[in-house]
């Protein structure tokens, strides 16, 4: 046998013997033997390197140094889920759920593993690259950490497609973290706080091998990809367990929201015997089909829910109410808590929220409160424990002025937070919009921090966003942590982010109540920053979804000389503050003022291109026939009751080629 053989022979071996161990938890061979086998092929691998294979078994023992990760943006995005706390929850939403698709739901039972999400991306069948959930649009490449993962299958087996991504939980097994921490005790190190915390800090260390000693396991739950040839949720967790993924066994395909019921009581009970952490269970849609018809909202899908399991609770000393300070200049009043452990980590402080939460509660600087974590992340107080009340305590009097500048307060009517008027000479308001207007769904400027724009504020080298364009190299090399490699990096991104869009750049400007979508639908309307700056509040409103609170704002932005001032230096040092001639030569008002659903499976066009286009034309597309439908594009399989309500509501109804014959 060639050598070449031999090494692809041993490899095949390993593969079998580590799915065996790992997936199927029927190892067929000692541990010593597989050693033994994985060292004659790194040996045989080191004398000849001619037959280099990334996805050789030997690559999971680590060694790979990682000290910038790439950012990559997902083939598909990866979307949040809402949350629901109770039966009435689910009860609702599948209310909402049953209006909008025909036929008998199914659904697919999952529990919520409390880890990192990952998106791992396969090509003809080896694993190509693995991507952190980043914000959901973007992550951090994190591949060579990943390969580490014995449960991440490097070659896949069966009949699989060429290429598509499978996402799933990196964790720490409960067991595996508790060893980890034994052995930090032992040698006088601090120990971890929890698996979940620990499992996601480890996908970012630089150097594989360190990932590799750490017992993580990757549970995957969710396919996507183009001609899967897959139709249910549940079919797909069956087909990625053929291809050699680990998909929990504890998946449940039910029919009806009772079943939901039984599944969620079962595990809220039984949770504690898993070997892994979870926090809820996910409930999803199980025919893709209908998963299409229900599509998205702009952070979830409308198909699936979480159902949190109720979060655990503790009480401790309020010792102190102190405030902080917004980008947008509101006041949060923030409870200063004696350090307690709750749910795996320890809580020194929580947010009161505003004048009327403190009100509500009754609290008090020594008040014994309950705090709890809202959906097992955020801690948040509940109540007070008024037995145990000091008797010399004094109510609690808000604050009237702003704790930074010490500007006097404003509480504006029918609002519930107290805000610092001082917007443009406010440190704190100075600083958190210049960090927005560099995050990553913004201006996203590569090379630069949180932390180092608080440091060319502090050092007087900015006072405003559109101060960004005018910084040299020669000025931020001085500033701590600052080599000329990162102050290059940084002063490239800053010119890089010239090139961003129009709708981000209008979002990154942080005017208030605009965010991403109201962003991308005023500069869908106006065109420019120039058209926008002059809209009066009628007009603003008259723009779809925009209401009198955001055209206030955006009215009172543009009314500032300051604001004003800004826009005109970011105008000429280039930024693009006005759709590009290439976008907007595909955009058209055809359709303006018509609102469309569309329904069914189509040919010539993606359901998502075809909501593309009627968007790109002027129309709105709606997920619901109502008497404000304009006309129902169906495709093959529109569900019987939609075409019923369209034909008694007599909205016309559209094929798909009447539909881009429409457009022609």
């Amino acid at each position: 046998m060639s050598i070449e053989s031999t090494i692809n022979q041993l490899r095949e071996e390993l593969r079998q013997h580590n799915y065996n161990y790992y997936i199927l938890d029927n190892p067929t061979i000692s541990d010593y033997e597989f050693d033994m086998k994985l060292k004659e092929l790194q040996d045989l691998e080191e004398k000849h390197p001619e037959f280099f294979d990334a996805n050789s078994p030997t690559q999971r023992v680590g060694g790979t140094i990682t000290k910038n990760f790439n950012t990559v943006v997902h083939d598909f995005r990866m979307y949040s889920l809402d949350n629901s706390y109770s039966k009435e929850d689910l009860l609702d939403w599948e209310t909402r759920i049953k209006k909008l698709v025909d036929g008998d739901v199914q659904y697919t039972c999952e529990l919520k593993y409390d880890g990192a999400s990952m998106n791992l991306t396969y090509q003809n069948g080896k694993l190509l690259r693995a991507v952190t959930r980043g914000d959901g649009v973007q992550g951090d490449e994190v591949t060579a950490n990943v390969k580490t993962i014995n449960t991440v299958p490097l070659q896949l087996k069966g009949n699989f497609p060429d290429r598509f991504d499978i996402r799933g939980e990196i964790v720490l097994p409960i067991a595996g973290f508790i060893k980890m921490n034994e052995e930090r005790i032992a040698t006088d190190e601090e120990p971890y706080r929890n698996p979940r915390n620990t499992a996601s800090g480890s996908l970012k260390l630089q150097d594989s091998a360190e990932v590799a000693k750490r017992p993580l396991e990757c549970l995957l739950y969710s396919i996507k990809g183009n001609s899967l040839n897959i139709t249910t949720q549940f079919e797909g967790l069956e087909k990625a367990r053929e291809w050699g993924f680990k998909v929990p066994n504890e998946a449940k395909l039910v029919n009806s929201i009772d079943e939901v019921f039984e599944y969620v009581a079962y595990w809220d009970e039984h949770r504690h015997n898993l070997p892994y952490e979870i926090d809820g269970v996910v409930v999803k849609v199980n025919s893709l089909y209908q998963q299409d018809e229900l599509g998205f909202t702009a952070k979830a899908p409308r198909w699936a829910m979480a159902y949190k399991f109720k979060a655990e609770q503790v009480s401790t000393t309020l010792n102190e109410i102190t405030y902080q300070v917004g980008r947008t200049g509101a006041i949060t009043p923030v409870a200063n808590l004696k350090p307690v452990q709750l749910a795996g980590t320890i809580v020194k402080r929580a947010s009161l929220h505003n004048a009327d939460q403190i009100e509500k509660l009754n609290i008090r600087e020594g008040d014994e409160v309950y705090v709890e974590k809202g959906g097992e992340i955020i801690p948040k107080i509940i109540a007070v424990d008024f037995t145990k009340r000091p008797s010399d305590s004094e109510p609690t009097k808000y604050i009237t002025n702003c704790p930074e500048c010490k500007t006097e307060l404003v509480r504006i009517e029918g609002e519930a937070k107290h805000y610092c008027p001082n917007y443009n000479r406010c440190p704190p308001q100075v600083i958190g919009r210049i960090q927005h207007f560099i995050s990553r769904k913004a201006m996203d400027i590569e090379g630069l921090g949180g932390e180092t724009v608080a440091l060319l504020v502090n050092e007087g080298l900015i006072k405003n966003y559109s101060d960004l364009y005018d910084l040299t190299i020669e000025q931020v090399i001085p500033l701590e942590r600052m080599a000329e490699k990162s102050a290059e990096n940084l002063i490239n991104g800053i010119e890089a982010s010239k090139q961003i869009p129009f709708e981000r750049v209008l979002f990154a400007l942080g005017i208030r109540y605009v965010g991403e979508t109201v962003a991308k639908k005023l500069a869908k309307h106006y065109k420019s920053i120039d058209a926008l700056m002059f809209a009066s509040s009628l007009d603003l409103i008259t723009v779809d979804e925009i209401g009198e609170r955001i055209a206030e704002s955006v009215v009172e932005f543009f009314n500032s000389e300051d604001n004003r001032e800004i826009i005109n230096r970011l105008q000429s040092f280039g930024v693009q503050l006005e759709i590009s001639a290439e976008k907007l030569a595909n955009q058209t008002n055809k359709l303006n003022g018509q609102s469309f659903v569309v329904s069914g499976v189509f040919e010539t066009v993606s359901r998502n291109e075809l909501k593309k286009l009627i968007e790109d034309n002027g129309g709105k597309v709606s997920s619901s026939i109502s008497s404000k439908t304009s006309f129902v594009v169906a495709g093959d399989k529109m569900g019987p009751s939609k075409r019923t309500k369209a034909e008694n509501l007599n909205i016309p109804i559209l094929t798909e080629q009447a539909f881009l014959r429409l457009l022609k």
